[in-house]
């Protein structure tokens, strides 16, 4: 499952559980879901920070 695809089946489990519930394996692939979608976050954030570079003007 790709980055695109976590996040509309996050948002699809979201909404059911907020109009009719989630039953307990929807709910264990919820939770599994939102795992990797916080580290694949954490993963590219870290990415973002690792690739800064400081630059100093001072002559």
């Amino acid at each position: 499952m790709n980055w695109e695809q976590t996040i509309v089946r996050i948002n699809e489990l979201s909404r059911k559980k907020k109009s009719v519930g989630l039953t307990k394996e929807e709910t264990l692939e919820q939770n599994r879901l939102r795992t990797i979608y916080i580290e694949k976050f954490k993963a590219s954030l870290k990415h973002q920070l690792d690739s800064i570079r400081f630059v100093d003007n001072q002559q």
